[in-house]
This record gives C-alpha cells, sequence and structure tokens, in this order.
C-alpha cells in the first residue's frame, strides 16, 4: 500500500472512532448533593442529568471511594405506604433531563469507607449503559436537607 494511501485510511479510521461520543460526554450534571444520616444509616444521593445529544442516555449507576456499596433506587408511594425498589436504570431523554431526588429516583450509598459529615465533597463516578463515566463531586448535606440549597 502506498503511503499516501495508507495515512488517508488511518485518517479515516481515525475520525471514524472520534465521531462516536460516549453517552457521558452528551451529559453534564448539576445540583449534585447528599443527605447525610447519622450512624452507619445510608445516604441519598441527588442530581440533575442533562443530556445534550440527539440518543437517550441511560444512567446505569455509580461508584465512589467514600462508599463501599452504591445503589439505584427509585422511591414510590401507593396507598399511603412509601416504598423503595432497586431499579436497573434511569433514562436521560435526549436533549432533555432526568432528576434524581429526593422521593423519587436517587443513589442509595451504603457503608461508607469514612465519617462524611455537612459540607464535605464526595466523588462519584457515573456510569452510564455505554460503560462510560461521568466523574461528579456531590457536596454534603445535614440530614433535614431537602434539595441542594438547603
Amino acid at each position: 500500500m502506498k503511503p499516501q494511501a495508507l495515512l488517508f485510511l488511518v485518517t479515516g479510521l481515525l475520525l471514524t472512532g472520534a465521531a462516536q461520543a460516549t453517552e457521558a460526554e452528551h451529559v453534564r450534571a448539576s445540583h449534585a448533593w447528599l443527605r447525610v444520616l447519622p450512624g452507619e444509616l445510608p445516604a441519598g444521593a441527588y442530581v440533575t442529568l442533562e443530556n445534550s445529544g440527539d440518543q437517550p442516555v441511560a444512567l446505569k449507576g455509580a461508584s465512589s471511594d467514600a462508599y463501599a456499596d452504591v445503589m439505584l433506587h427509585q422511591s414510590s408511594s401507593e396507598g399511603g405506604m412509601s416504598r423503595m425498589a432497586m431499579v436497573d436504570s434511569v433514562t436521560v431523554p435526549a436533549h432533555g433531563t432526568a432528576t434524581l431526588a429526593p422521593a423519587g429516583y436517587h443513589l442509595m450509598l451504603m457503608k461508607s469507607t469514612h465519617p462524611v459529615k455537612p459540607g464535605d465533597t464526595v466523588r462519584m463516578n457515573l456510569k452510564f449503559a455505554d460503560g462510560s463515566t461521568l466523574v461528579t463531586d456531590f457536596v454534603a448535606r445535614p440530614a433535614n436537607a431537602v434539595d441542594a440549597g438547603s
């Protein structure tokens, strides 16, 4: 193969690979916070995810060095009974948002590896269906917090 033809082939392959953006590259996280509960009780983490891409993306979970386990949950209320269940994913629609908030979808943080206090920042890796991750800092808020600013 001629050097010039090889150059065009390699350039074409590189451009094709670059055109395939990961799900995480289309997502922006904002208002990331977590509610710290007393003692060994699990914490809840909340965030707004905005997808600028043309396709929906799926948040599949998260991980953090500050917690041994991070699970995706959904809270609901039915017939006066509050329930919480694990979910496999949360869809962020194309050109839309998904909000993880109290009484809805949230990340359940179990078994802290060190004490987390209000005001601390906890770094989490948000994991998407294609295997990409989005590193996001969550601000710890006290047990009585109801949103990112309280």
